[in-house]
Protein backbone atom coordinates (compact mmCIF):
# COMPACT_ATOMS: atom_id res chain seq x y z
CA UNK A 1 0.00 0.00 0.00
CA UNK A 2 1.23 3.47 -0.80
CA UNK A 3 2.38 5.40 2.26
CA UNK A 4 0.38 8.54 1.61
CA UNK A 5 0.68 9.78 5.17
CA UNK A 6 4.44 9.44 5.43
CA UNK A 7 6.08 12.14 7.49
CA UNK A 8 9.87 12.37 7.85
CA UNK A 9 11.66 14.68 10.24
CA UNK A 10 14.61 14.66 7.88
CA UNK A 11 12.57 16.20 5.09
CA UNK A 12 10.85 18.84 7.12
CA UNK A 13 11.95 20.10 10.53
CA UNK A 14 9.81 19.45 13.57
CA UNK A 15 9.61 23.13 14.38
CA UNK A 16 8.46 24.27 10.94
CA UNK A 17 5.90 21.45 10.85
CA UNK A 18 4.52 22.32 14.27
CA UNK A 19 4.09 25.99 13.34
CA UNK A 20 2.29 25.08 10.12
CA UNK A 21 -0.23 23.24 12.28
CA UNK A 22 -0.42 25.55 15.28
CA UNK A 23 -1.08 28.86 13.50
CA UNK A 24 -4.41 27.82 11.91
CA UNK A 25 -5.51 26.26 15.22
CA UNK A 26 -4.79 29.54 17.03
CA UNK A 27 -6.85 31.40 14.42
CA UNK A 28 -9.77 29.02 15.02
CA UNK A 29 -9.58 29.52 18.80
CA UNK A 30 -9.44 33.30 18.43
CA UNK A 31 -12.45 33.30 16.11
CA UNK A 32 -14.43 31.08 18.47
CA UNK A 33 -13.77 33.49 21.35
CA UNK A 34 -14.71 36.44 19.13
CA UNK A 35 -18.07 34.91 18.14
CA UNK A 36 -19.00 34.23 21.78
CA UNK A 37 -18.14 37.82 22.64
CA UNK A 38 -20.18 39.13 19.68
CA UNK A 39 -23.31 37.28 20.88
CA UNK A 40 -23.10 38.94 24.28
CA UNK A 41 -22.31 42.40 22.89
CA UNK A 42 -25.22 42.36 20.40
CA UNK A 43 -27.75 40.93 22.85
CA UNK A 44 -26.73 43.65 25.29
CA UNK A 45 -28.74 46.03 23.07
CA UNK A 46 -31.80 43.76 23.22
CA UNK A 47 -32.10 43.39 26.98
CA UNK A 48 -30.83 41.61 30.08
CA UNK A 49 -33.48 38.87 29.85
CA UNK A 50 -32.29 37.87 26.38
CA UNK A 51 -28.68 37.68 27.53
CA UNK A 52 -29.64 35.59 30.57
CA UNK A 53 -31.91 33.21 28.63
CA UNK A 54 -29.39 32.61 25.85
CA UNK A 55 -26.53 32.11 28.32
CA UNK A 56 -28.57 29.46 30.14
CA UNK A 57 -29.76 27.70 26.97
CA UNK A 58 -26.21 27.78 25.60
CA UNK A 59 -25.12 25.45 28.42
CA UNK A 60 -26.43 22.57 26.29
CA UNK A 61 -24.15 23.62 23.45
CA UNK A 62 -21.25 23.64 25.93
CA UNK A 63 -22.03 20.06 26.93
CA UNK A 64 -22.29 19.04 23.27
CA UNK A 65 -18.97 20.73 22.54
CA UNK A 66 -17.25 18.60 25.20
CA UNK A 67 -18.88 15.46 23.77
CA UNK A 68 -17.80 16.27 20.21
CA UNK A 69 -14.33 17.24 21.43
CA UNK A 70 -13.97 13.87 23.18
CA UNK A 71 -15.17 11.98 20.09
CA UNK A 72 -12.87 14.10 17.93
CA UNK A 73 -9.93 13.34 20.21
CA UNK A 74 -10.46 9.59 19.85
CA UNK A 75 -10.74 9.93 16.09
CA UNK A 76 -7.68 12.22 15.90
CA UNK A 77 -5.48 9.86 17.94
CA UNK A 78 -6.30 6.89 15.72
CA UNK A 79 -6.34 8.73 12.40
CA UNK A 80 -3.04 10.56 13.00
CA UNK A 81 -1.28 7.26 13.66
CA UNK A 82 -2.95 5.43 10.77
CA UNK A 83 -2.07 8.38 8.52
CA UNK A 84 1.55 7.94 9.51
CA UNK A 85 1.14 4.25 8.71
CA UNK A 86 -0.47 5.11 5.36
CA UNK A 87 -3.72 3.20 5.98
CA UNK A 88 -6.46 5.41 4.52
CA UNK A 89 -9.08 2.65 4.71
CA UNK A 90 -8.68 2.54 8.50
CA UNK A 91 -9.14 6.33 8.64
CA UNK A 92 -12.40 6.01 6.70
CA UNK A 93 -13.61 3.33 9.12
CA UNK A 94 -12.72 5.50 12.14
CA UNK A 95 -14.62 8.41 10.58
CA UNK A 96 -17.67 6.17 10.26
CA UNK A 97 -17.43 5.00 13.89
CA UNK A 98 -17.08 8.55 15.24
CA UNK A 99 -19.90 9.73 12.99
CA UNK A 100 -22.23 7.03 14.33
CA UNK A 101 -21.74 8.26 17.89
CA UNK A 102 -21.97 11.97 17.02
CA UNK A 103 -25.13 11.63 14.91
CA UNK A 104 -26.92 9.56 17.57
CA UNK A 105 -26.00 12.03 20.32
CA UNK A 106 -26.85 15.12 18.26
CA UNK A 107 -30.18 13.56 17.20
CA UNK A 108 -31.01 13.13 20.88
CA UNK A 109 -30.18 16.77 21.65
CA UNK A 110 -32.00 17.98 18.52
CA UNK A 111 -35.10 16.00 19.39
CA UNK A 112 -35.21 17.36 22.95
CA UNK A 113 -34.59 20.93 21.73
CA UNK A 114 -37.38 20.64 19.16
CA UNK A 115 -40.03 18.92 21.26
CA UNK A 116 -39.07 19.58 24.93
CA UNK A 117 -37.39 23.02 25.01
CA UNK A 118 -39.42 24.30 27.97
CA UNK A 119 -38.40 21.28 30.04
CA UNK A 120 -34.75 21.85 29.12
CA UNK A 121 -34.99 25.48 30.30
CA UNK A 122 -36.73 24.57 33.58
CA UNK A 123 -33.60 22.69 34.63
CA UNK A 124 -31.87 26.08 34.91
CA UNK A 125 -34.62 28.52 35.84
CA UNK A 126 -38.23 28.94 36.99
CA UNK A 127 -38.56 32.41 35.46
CA UNK A 128 -41.39 32.26 32.90
CA UNK A 129 -39.92 34.98 30.70
CA UNK A 130 -36.51 33.30 30.52
CA UNK A 131 -38.13 29.92 29.82
CA UNK A 132 -40.14 31.39 26.92
CA UNK A 133 -37.13 33.15 25.36
CA UNK A 134 -34.83 30.17 25.91
CA UNK A 135 -37.38 27.69 24.50
CA UNK A 136 -37.67 29.63 21.22
CA UNK A 137 -33.87 29.75 21.06
CA UNK A 138 -33.53 25.99 21.61
CA UNK A 139 -36.15 25.09 18.98
CA UNK A 140 -34.16 26.97 16.34
CA UNK A 141 -30.90 25.44 17.59
CA UNK A 142 -32.17 21.91 16.95
CA UNK A 143 -30.94 22.20 13.34
CA UNK A 144 -27.56 23.47 14.50
CA UNK A 145 -26.96 20.51 16.83
CA UNK A 146 -27.38 17.96 14.04
CA UNK A 147 -25.18 19.83 11.55
CA UNK A 148 -22.57 20.43 14.23
CA UNK A 149 -22.31 16.73 15.07
CA UNK A 150 -21.42 15.90 11.46
CA UNK A 151 -19.04 18.78 10.74
CA UNK A 152 -17.04 18.45 13.98
CA UNK A 153 -16.14 14.83 13.25
CA UNK A 154 -15.22 15.55 9.63
CA UNK A 155 -13.08 18.55 10.60
CA UNK A 156 -11.34 16.48 13.31
CA UNK A 157 -10.45 13.89 10.66
CA UNK A 158 -9.10 16.62 8.36
CA UNK A 159 -6.95 18.05 11.17
CA UNK A 160 -5.61 14.61 12.07
CA UNK A 161 -4.15 14.14 8.59
CA UNK A 162 -2.66 17.63 8.47
CA UNK A 163 -5.43 19.38 6.50
CA UNK A 164 -5.56 22.10 9.14
CA UNK A 165 -5.86 24.98 6.68
CA UNK A 166 -9.03 23.48 5.19
CA UNK A 167 -10.69 23.07 8.58
CA UNK A 168 -9.60 26.60 9.52
CA UNK A 169 -11.07 28.04 6.30
CA UNK A 170 -14.38 26.28 7.00
CA UNK A 171 -14.39 27.57 10.59
CA UNK A 172 -13.67 31.10 9.38
CA UNK A 173 -16.62 30.79 6.99
CA UNK A 174 -18.95 29.61 9.77
CA UNK A 175 -17.78 32.15 12.35
CA UNK A 176 -17.92 35.09 9.93
CA UNK A 177 -21.41 34.15 8.77
CA UNK A 178 -22.48 33.72 12.38
CA UNK A 179 -21.47 37.26 13.34
CA UNK A 180 -22.96 38.78 10.17
CA UNK A 181 -26.25 36.89 10.46
CA UNK A 182 -26.43 37.69 14.18
CA UNK A 183 -26.49 41.38 13.33
CA UNK A 184 -29.06 40.83 10.56
CA UNK A 185 -31.56 38.87 12.65
CA UNK A 186 -31.01 40.57 16.01
CA UNK A 187 -31.34 44.12 14.71
CA UNK A 188 -33.48 43.46 11.60
CA UNK A 189 -30.96 44.66 9.01
CA UNK A 190 -31.63 44.57 5.24
CA UNK A 191 -35.37 44.23 5.81
CA UNK A 192 -35.12 41.14 8.01
CA UNK A 193 -37.39 40.95 11.09
CA UNK A 194 -35.97 41.88 14.51
CA UNK A 195 -35.88 38.52 16.29
CA UNK A 196 -33.67 39.18 19.31
CA UNK A 197 -32.56 35.97 21.05
CA UNK A 198 -34.22 33.80 18.42
CA UNK A 199 -32.13 35.65 15.84
CA UNK A 200 -28.95 34.34 17.49
CA UNK A 201 -30.21 30.75 17.13
CA UNK A 202 -31.27 31.26 13.49
CA UNK A 203 -27.89 32.84 12.68
CA UNK A 204 -25.99 29.99 14.36
CA UNK A 205 -28.08 27.28 12.67
CA UNK A 206 -27.79 28.87 9.22
CA UNK A 207 -24.02 29.29 9.56
CA UNK A 208 -23.65 25.64 10.65
CA UNK A 209 -25.86 24.50 7.76
CA UNK A 210 -23.71 26.43 5.28
CA UNK A 211 -20.56 25.04 6.93
CA UNK A 212 -21.93 21.51 6.44
CA UNK A 213 -22.63 22.26 2.76
CA UNK A 214 -19.04 23.54 2.45
CA UNK A 215 -17.80 20.28 4.01
CA UNK A 216 -19.61 18.33 1.29
CA UNK A 217 -18.01 20.60 -1.33
CA UNK A 218 -14.54 19.94 0.15
CA UNK A 219 -15.33 16.24 0.28
CA UNK A 220 -16.33 16.24 -3.40
CA UNK A 221 -12.96 17.78 -4.35
CA UNK A 222 -10.92 15.64 -1.93
CA UNK A 223 -8.98 12.69 -3.31
CA UNK A 224 -8.73 10.78 -0.04
CA UNK A 225 -10.93 11.83 2.91
CA UNK A 226 -14.61 12.11 2.00
CA UNK A 227 -17.67 13.09 4.00
CA UNK A 228 -19.37 9.89 2.97
CA UNK A 229 -22.29 8.47 4.96
CA UNK A 230 -21.49 5.03 3.56
CA UNK A 231 -18.61 4.97 6.08
CA UNK A 232 -21.28 4.68 8.79
CA UNK A 233 -21.82 1.09 7.70
CA UNK A 234 -18.13 0.13 7.64
CA UNK A 235 -17.82 -2.20 10.59
CA UNK A 236 -14.56 -3.31 12.18
CA UNK A 237 -14.47 -4.94 15.58
CA UNK A 238 -10.89 -4.04 16.47
CA UNK A 239 -11.12 -0.39 15.38
CA UNK A 240 -14.41 0.04 17.24
CA UNK A 241 -12.82 -1.37 20.41
CA UNK A 242 -9.76 0.90 20.04
CA UNK A 243 -11.95 3.94 19.43
CA UNK A 244 -14.03 3.33 22.56
CA UNK A 245 -10.91 2.72 24.69
CA UNK A 246 -9.39 6.00 23.55
CA UNK A 247 -12.46 8.23 23.28
CA UNK A 248 -14.27 7.41 26.50
CA UNK A 249 -11.33 8.29 28.82
CA UNK A 250 -10.64 11.46 26.80
CA UNK A 251 -14.32 12.42 26.92
CA UNK A 252 -14.49 11.65 30.65
CA UNK A 253 -11.29 13.64 31.22
CA UNK A 254 -12.59 16.76 29.47
CA UNK A 255 -16.02 16.66 31.13
CA UNK A 256 -14.62 15.90 34.60
CA UNK A 257 -12.11 18.75 34.34
CA UNK A 258 -14.55 21.31 32.91
CA UNK A 259 -17.27 20.60 35.50
CA UNK A 260 -14.72 20.76 38.32
CA UNK A 261 -13.32 24.03 36.95
CA UNK A 262 -16.83 25.48 36.87
CA UNK A 263 -17.02 24.74 40.61
CA UNK A 264 -14.35 27.39 41.10
CA UNK A 265 -16.91 29.94 39.89
CA UNK A 266 -19.45 28.51 42.33
CA UNK A 267 -16.99 28.96 45.22
CA UNK A 268 -16.01 32.48 44.18
CA UNK A 269 -19.66 33.33 43.51
CA UNK A 270 -20.42 32.92 47.21
CA UNK A 271 -17.60 35.26 48.25
CA UNK A 272 -19.21 38.45 46.97
CA UNK A 273 -20.01 40.38 43.82
CA UNK A 274 -16.62 42.12 43.79
CA UNK A 275 -14.66 38.90 43.31
CA UNK A 276 -17.21 37.65 40.74
CA UNK A 277 -16.85 40.85 38.71
CA UNK A 278 -13.05 40.68 38.91
CA UNK A 279 -13.02 37.02 37.92
CA UNK A 280 -15.14 37.72 34.81
CA UNK A 281 -12.32 39.92 33.50
CA UNK A 282 -9.65 37.44 34.58
CA UNK A 283 -11.29 34.59 32.64
CA UNK A 284 -11.27 36.62 29.41
CA UNK A 285 -7.62 37.64 29.80
CA UNK A 286 -6.53 34.12 30.80
CA UNK A 287 -8.30 32.64 27.77
CA UNK A 288 -6.27 34.89 25.48
CA UNK A 289 -3.11 34.06 27.43
CA UNK A 290 -3.59 30.31 26.95
CA UNK A 291 -4.63 30.27 23.27
CA UNK A 292 -1.04 29.72 22.09
CA UNK A 293 -0.41 27.02 24.73
CA UNK A 294 -3.55 25.05 23.89
CA UNK A 295 -2.89 25.40 20.17
CA UNK A 296 0.58 23.97 20.70
CA UNK A 297 -0.89 20.98 22.55
CA UNK A 298 -3.33 20.21 19.70
CA UNK A 299 -0.74 20.62 16.96
CA UNK A 300 1.86 18.63 18.88
CA UNK A 301 -0.54 15.75 19.41
CA UNK A 302 -1.31 15.54 15.69
CA UNK A 303 2.36 15.69 14.66
CA UNK A 304 3.57 13.16 17.24
CA UNK A 305 0.71 10.82 16.31
CA UNK A 306 1.93 10.73 12.71
CA UNK A 307 5.50 9.95 13.75
CA UNK A 308 4.37 7.21 16.15
CA UNK A 309 2.18 5.74 13.40
CA UNK A 310 5.34 5.33 11.30
CA UNK A 311 6.69 3.35 14.28
CA UNK A 312 9.54 5.85 14.72
CA UNK A 313 9.35 5.81 18.50
CA UNK A 314 12.79 7.30 19.11
CA UNK A 315 11.98 10.22 16.82
CA UNK A 316 8.69 10.63 18.68
CA UNK A 317 10.62 10.87 21.96
CA UNK A 318 12.83 13.58 20.49
CA UNK A 319 9.74 15.34 19.14
CA UNK A 320 8.21 15.22 22.62
CA UNK A 321 11.30 16.94 24.06
CA UNK A 322 11.14 19.68 21.42
CA UNK A 323 7.43 20.13 22.08
CA UNK A 324 8.13 20.58 25.79
CA UNK A 325 10.67 23.33 25.04
CA UNK A 326 8.07 25.10 22.89
CA UNK A 327 5.52 24.68 25.67
CA UNK A 328 7.74 26.44 28.21
CA UNK A 329 8.24 29.29 25.73
CA UNK A 330 4.51 29.62 24.97
CA UNK A 331 3.71 29.43 28.69
CA UNK A 332 6.10 32.32 29.32
CA UNK A 333 4.56 34.29 26.44
CA UNK A 334 1.09 33.65 27.88
CA UNK A 335 2.25 34.96 31.25
CA UNK A 336 3.66 38.10 29.63
CA UNK A 337 0.36 38.67 27.78
CA UNK A 338 -1.51 38.57 31.08
CA UNK A 339 1.09 40.82 32.72
CA UNK A 340 0.78 43.35 29.88
CA UNK A 341 -3.00 43.39 30.30
CA UNK A 342 -2.84 44.48 33.95
CA UNK A 343 -2.17 48.23 33.42
CA UNK A 344 -4.80 48.35 30.65
CA UNK A 345 -7.48 46.82 32.87
CA UNK A 346 -6.44 48.95 35.83
CA UNK A 347 -7.10 52.01 33.69
CA UNK A 348 -10.24 51.03 31.78
CA UNK A 349 -12.18 48.50 33.92
CA UNK A 350 -15.22 50.10 35.60
CA UNK A 351 -15.23 48.21 38.90
CA UNK A 352 -15.37 49.11 42.57
CA UNK A 353 -12.14 49.78 44.45
CA UNK A 354 -12.27 46.35 46.15
CA UNK A 355 -12.94 44.56 42.84
CA UNK A 356 -10.02 46.39 41.21
CA UNK A 357 -7.78 45.21 44.06
CA UNK A 358 -8.91 41.62 43.49
CA UNK A 359 -8.48 41.98 39.74
CA UNK A 360 -4.87 43.12 40.00
CA UNK A 361 -3.71 40.28 42.24
CA UNK A 362 -5.78 37.60 40.49
CA UNK A 363 -4.10 38.57 37.21
CA UNK A 364 -0.67 38.47 38.88
CA UNK A 365 -1.41 34.93 40.10
CA UNK A 366 -2.37 33.95 36.57
CA UNK A 367 0.94 35.17 35.11
CA UNK A 368 2.56 32.00 36.49
CA UNK A 369 -0.56 29.80 36.66
CA UNK A 370 -0.63 29.77 32.86
CA UNK A 371 2.73 27.95 32.85
CA UNK A 372 1.30 25.11 34.91
CA UNK A 373 -1.70 24.87 32.59
CA UNK A 374 0.55 24.94 29.50
CA UNK A 375 2.76 22.05 30.61
CA UNK A 376 -0.10 19.85 31.80
CA UNK A 377 -2.29 20.51 28.75
CA UNK A 378 0.56 19.78 26.33
CA UNK A 379 1.48 16.54 28.07
CA UNK A 380 -2.00 15.21 28.96
CA UNK A 381 -4.04 16.41 25.96
CA UNK A 382 -1.21 16.48 23.42
CA UNK A 383 1.72 14.12 24.03
CA UNK A 384 -0.01 11.37 26.02
CA UNK A 385 -3.08 11.20 23.78
CA UNK A 386 -0.85 11.09 20.70
CA UNK A 387 0.57 7.85 22.09
CA UNK A 388 -2.87 6.44 22.89
CA UNK A 389 -2.54 7.15 26.62
CA UNK A 390 -5.83 8.96 27.35
CA UNK A 391 -6.65 6.95 30.50
CA UNK A 392 -3.84 8.45 32.59
CA UNK A 393 -5.08 12.02 32.02
CA UNK A 394 -8.62 11.05 33.03
CA UNK A 395 -7.44 9.50 36.30
CA UNK A 396 -4.94 12.27 37.05
CA UNK A 397 -7.28 15.19 36.41
CA UNK A 398 -10.23 13.60 38.21
CA UNK A 399 -8.19 12.93 41.36
CA UNK A 400 -6.49 16.33 41.24
CA UNK A 401 -9.66 18.35 40.71
CA UNK A 402 -12.24 16.41 42.71
CA UNK A 403 -10.07 15.07 45.56
CA UNK A 404 -7.78 18.09 45.97
CA UNK A 405 -8.70 21.43 44.34
CA UNK A 406 -12.51 21.55 44.73
CA UNK A 407 -12.59 20.26 48.35
CA UNK A 408 -9.67 22.57 49.26
CA UNK A 409 -11.53 25.55 47.79
CA UNK A 410 -14.72 24.77 49.74
CA UNK A 411 -12.78 24.25 52.98
CA UNK A 412 -10.75 27.43 52.55
CA UNK A 413 -13.81 29.54 51.70
CA UNK A 414 -16.55 28.16 53.94
CA UNK A 415 -14.90 26.25 56.81
CA UNK A 416 -11.71 28.19 57.52
CA UNK A 417 -13.16 31.39 56.00
CA UNK A 418 -9.82 32.52 54.63
CA UNK A 419 -9.47 35.89 52.87
CA UNK A 420 -10.66 35.94 49.26
CA UNK A 421 -7.19 36.14 47.72
CA UNK A 422 -5.96 33.17 49.75
CA UNK A 423 -8.92 31.12 48.51
CA UNK A 424 -8.14 32.10 44.92
CA UNK A 425 -4.42 31.37 45.37
CA UNK A 426 -5.16 27.88 46.75
CA UNK A 427 -7.52 27.13 43.84
CA UNK A 428 -4.72 28.08 41.46
CA UNK A 429 -2.36 25.45 42.89
CA UNK A 430 -4.20 22.62 41.11
CA UNK A 431 -2.00 22.61 38.00
CA UNK A 432 1.25 22.47 40.00
CA UNK A 433 0.09 19.74 42.39
CA UNK A 434 -0.18 17.24 39.52
CA UNK A 435 3.16 18.21 37.93
CA UNK A 436 5.20 15.46 39.70
CA UNK A 437 2.90 12.68 38.44
CA UNK A 438 2.47 14.12 34.96
CA UNK A 439 6.20 14.73 34.43
CA UNK A 440 7.03 11.30 35.88
CA UNK A 441 4.62 9.72 33.39
CA UNK A 442 6.24 11.66 30.55
CA UNK A 443 9.76 10.59 31.53
CA UNK A 444 8.74 6.96 31.94
CA UNK A 445 7.85 6.71 28.24
CA UNK A 446 4.75 4.59 29.07
CA UNK A 447 2.66 6.98 26.99
CA UNK A 448 4.57 6.07 23.83
CA UNK A 449 2.53 3.39 22.06
CA UNK A 450 1.94 2.57 18.42
CA UNK A 451 -1.75 1.67 18.59
CA UNK A 452 -2.18 0.88 14.89
CA UNK A 453 -2.98 -2.66 13.81
CA UNK A 454 -2.22 -4.75 10.76
CA UNK A 455 -4.70 -6.89 8.81
CA UNK A 456 -7.66 -4.85 10.02
CA UNK A 457 -9.89 -5.77 7.12
CA UNK A 458 -9.30 -9.51 6.99
CA UNK A 459 -12.09 -11.78 8.21
CA UNK A 460 -10.46 -11.91 11.66
CA UNK A 461 -10.13 -8.13 12.00
CA UNK A 462 -13.56 -7.14 10.68
CA UNK A 463 -16.93 -7.86 12.25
Amino acid sequence: MEKKGKFRLGEDSFYSSIFKLVLPIIVQNLLSAAVSSADVVMLNYVGQSSISAVSLAAQYASVLFMVFYGLGTGATILCAQYYGKGDMKAIQAVEGIAMRFSILISLGFSGCALFLPEGMMRIFTNDAELIAIGASYLRCMSVCYLCWGITEVYLAILRSIGRVMISTALNILAFSLNVLLNAVFIFGLFGAPKLGAMGVAIATSLSRLIELAACFAVSFLSKDIKLDFRYLFTKNKMLFSDFVKLSLPALGNDISWSVAFSMYSVILGHLGTDVVAANSFVIVVRNFGTILCFGMASAGGILLGKIIGENKLEEAKEGGKKLMKLTVITGAIGGLIILAAIPLLMEYASLSGQAMHYLKYMLLINTYYVMGAAVNTTLIAGVFRAGGDSRFGFICDTIDMWCYAVPLGFLAAFVFKLPVMWVYFLLCTDEFVKWPWVIKRYRSGKWLNNITRDNLFTEEGAV
